[in-house]
């Protein structure tokens, strides 16, 4: 399996700078805010979507190099993917988060919400600084997206009428709109033409979608400690992803466990048991191989570069994470 630091290769120099940036980034006078936003950048992760960002830019910009507004967007970009995990964690009430505490475990719900706000409010003022109106509306939609997003999984907890198009509707808001426009911002800043700016969008919309489907089958399939939070959480929490909906099909029997939301104590096991017999766990893999194969068909107009060729590894990377 390709390693995320092989990957990242092209852009590895540039991945460190952003991680020396972001805890400059903060900025916070409060000495609570600072160590809650340092503990999160601290907190390791593959950098996944400031990579995409830098990635982008080169393959974008292959005559030159990219600008300090190029870094600027990864940075923004990571920053916002790190406020929406904040938030996450305190809805969801998680303790851990990649093998660490989270924010609301260390401190508390308060101190993790407003963190997660001033996150946001910092990479507003920051993505204001690039004075780019088309950039600036482009992340101001995912934020709004995973707000959606997060509503919407709010909202049919536990609910076996969920369609497999609501489900990727809400994966969409929730994941693969900031990988989306992200990438298309690159893109305008590089002065990409509208239609390279179209495809690089869908790049980010298909590998996102794909992203996210390989997660939630992770969560039947991988160990707890591999997951960094225990196997089969989301089921419990009354989301119902890819593999639950499929698996829905054809086991009756677990929609009426989702349904007393695992109000025994043999439920949990036996949900698991019957999404793992089922042939969910396959279509959702068949679904992924899908995204991810129309991710690398959507960047084939970019000029061949290293960077471009990283796009389309990551494509296979993502799907690689299954075995």
């Amino acid at each position: 399996m390709t390693s995320v630091t092989s990957l990242f290769a092209s852009v590895e120099a540039d991945l460190y700078l952003l991680s020396e940036n972001l805890k400059n980034l903060i900025g916070a006078s409060h000495p609570i805010l600072y160590a809650a936003a340092e503990h999160l950048f601290g907190a390791g992760g593959k950098r996944l979507r400031p990579a995409i960002v830098l990635l982008v830019s080169r393959a974008t910009i292959t005559n030159s190099k990219i600008t300090p507004r190029h870094r600027r967007l990864a940075e923004i970009t990571e920053m916002i993917h790190t406020a929406s995990l904040v938030h996450d964690d305190v809805i969801d009430e998680s303790e851990v988060r990649r093998t660490v505490p989270t924010v609301n475990s260390l401190f508390n719900n308060r101190i993790a919400v407003l963190a997660g706000d001033f996150l946001f409010g910092q990479s507003a003022w920051y993505l204001a600084n690039l004075d780019n109106l088309e950039v600036v509306k482009l992340l101001s939609e995912v934020i709004k997206d995973m707000a959606e997003g997060e509503i919407q999984q709010g909202l049919s907890r536990f609910d076996t009428t969920t369609t497999i198009e609501g489900y990727l509707a809400k994966t969409y808001n929730k994941t693969a709109s900031l990988m989306a426009n992200s990438a298309k911002a690159a893109g305008c800043l590089s002065g990409v033409s509208d239609q390279i700016a179209e495809n690089l969008y869908h790049y980010g919309h298909n590998l996102g979608l794909a992203f996210q489907i390989v997660d939630d089958i992770l969560d039947f399939t991988a160990s707890t400690d591999v997951l960094g939070k225990p196997a089969g959480s989301d089921l419990v929490s009354g989301n119902l992803t890819a593999p639950v909906l499929f698996a829905l099909e054809e086991k009756p029997y677990l929609e009426v466990l989702i349904e007393r939301e695992f109000a025994q104590p043999e439920d949990k096991e036996q949900a698991l048991a019957l999404v793992r017999d089922s042939k969910g766990i396959k279509r959702s893999r068949e679904m992924a191989a899908k995204y991810a194969q129309a991710a690398v068909k959507n960047i084939s107009v970019l000029k061949p570069s290293e960077s471009k060729q990283a796009l389309i590894d990551l494509s296979d990377y993502v799907l690689s994470r299954l075995y």
